[in-house]
């Protein structure tokens, strides 16, 4: 049984592990918001719906992670009941099904859709975009920062105990509960991993990919020139900044651009642009030259994947530090958001587009996801720990 909330970037990684699952022969169930039964139904797995509520707290659902994963970890325990799993795997944000199964005494397992969150020693704090120290002085700052982000690490293993009490569970005396020490799933790639060491129990298996069906592309032009992709993040920016920004900054340059955007907000496509309610990025992505985008996981992993560069102007979120890997590893350019603007946005793309080395980085990422199966590989994880655990 596999469990995450619905947002693309949680639930996509996560059907197309139930996929790689299937392939190998077991019966799956998905439980994440309604929204993705048809496709999940689609592919041949067993839908079981979730509870929609809010990961952080909002003004209409006031209640913290914790005390809504209560409520939710007492529907998943009939879910368990009915279904009997050898294994659940939970999504890192959707500490529910993890309850659950702890309490039922179902192995679980972690899936972490993105890049491990828990730094090492002498790391900037994950998430604020800040480059990776080079030398002594600057992993001690950030030793000294992690001691006052440790009280927030603290809070949150207080929370996490005070609903495990609720459900009947011991409390935890290490922080990041939340994580299977037997099995973690880091659907990333190593080259966007800063060096660390690796428990036993944690594997960084590549991208986990998977996107609902999409139409016909839309007419790219048959000319030379390069193809500019503008993928904005699905959940962010609801001004739409970065593609007007991208728009503007682009129109005069001799580049072709297919942006994805919502056209009621009065945007108009330039001369050399075509805008595109939606757009598989599977399919446009190995045709384009340069990726312009907030940073979301899936769409950086879909990019280089596909062995193109990116322009990150992250909006929020993990997305910052999404940015600075993508600046560390070489892999393209970042337009920090305070400074979105048409410029910013030419300016980075001509660069990018401009410097043979990060292509050529970029291509070494698409190579190496050749050769390694994400999905498959976790698959194979998860797999053995069900079998290890009977």
């Amino acid at each position: 049984m596999l469990g995450a909330f619905g947002d693309p970037g949680h639930a996509f990684p996560l059907i197309a592990l139930g996929c790689a699952l299937r392939a190998r022969g077991h019966e799956v169930t998905v439980q994440t918001w309604e929204r993705w039964q048809p496709d999940i139904e689609r592919v041949g797995l067993q839908f079981a719906p979730m509870s929609e509520y809010a990961v952080f707290p909002t003004r209409a659902q006031p209640r913290g992670l914790y005390a809504a994963a209560v409520a939710a970890a007492r529907e998943t325990a009939v879910l368990i009941e009915q279904r009997q799993p050898d294994a659940v795997v939970a999504d890192i944000l959707t500490i529910a099904p993890a309850l659950a199964a702890e309490r039922a005494g179902v192995p679980w397992a972690t899936l972490i859709p993105h890049l491990h969150p828990v730094v090492a020693p002498g790391f900037p704090p994950f998430s604020l975009g800040a480059r990776l120290p080079r030398g002594a002085a600057g992993r001690a700052m950030w030793r000294a920062v992690a001691r006052f982000s440790g009280q927030g690490v603290e809070l949150g293993r207080q929370e996490l105990n005070a609903a495990r009490r609720e459900l009947g569970l011991a409390p935890l005396d290490h922080p990041h509960g939340g994580i299977s020490r037997e099995l973690c799933l880091v659907a990333t790639f190593p080259q966007l991993e800063y060096p660390r060491s690796w428990a036993p129990s944690e594997h960084v298996v590549g991208p986990l990919a998977w996107e609902p069906p999409a139409g016909d592309l839309p007419p790219l032009g048959g000319d030379d020139r390069p193809l500019v992709l503008v993928a904005p993040s699905t959940s962010q920016d609801p001004a739409q900044r970065l593609v007007r920004a991208a728009l503007a900054g682009l129109a005069e340059l001799p580049v072709r651009v297919v942006a994805v955007a919502r056209r009621e907000e009065g945007l108009q496509p330039g001369a050399n642009s075509t805008l595109v309610d939606w757009i598989s990025y599977a399919r446009v992505m190995p045709r384009a030259d340069v990726v312009v985008s907030h940073g979301g996981h899936g769409t950086v992993a879909r990019a280089l994947s596909c062995g193109v560069p990116l322009v990150v102007c992250p909006a929020a979120g993990d997305m910052f530090e999404n940015a600075a890997r993508v600046d560390w590893a070489g892999l393209g350019a970042r337009v920090p958001r305070r400074l979105l603007s048409a410029r910013a946005v030419r300016v980075a793309a001509l660069r990018v587009l401009g410097d043979q080395q990060v292509r050529e980085r970029a291509e070494t990422v698409a190579e190496w996801a050749g050769e390694h199966d994400g999905p498959g590989r976790a698959a194979q994880l998860v797999e053995e720990f069900a079998l290890h655990r009977r």
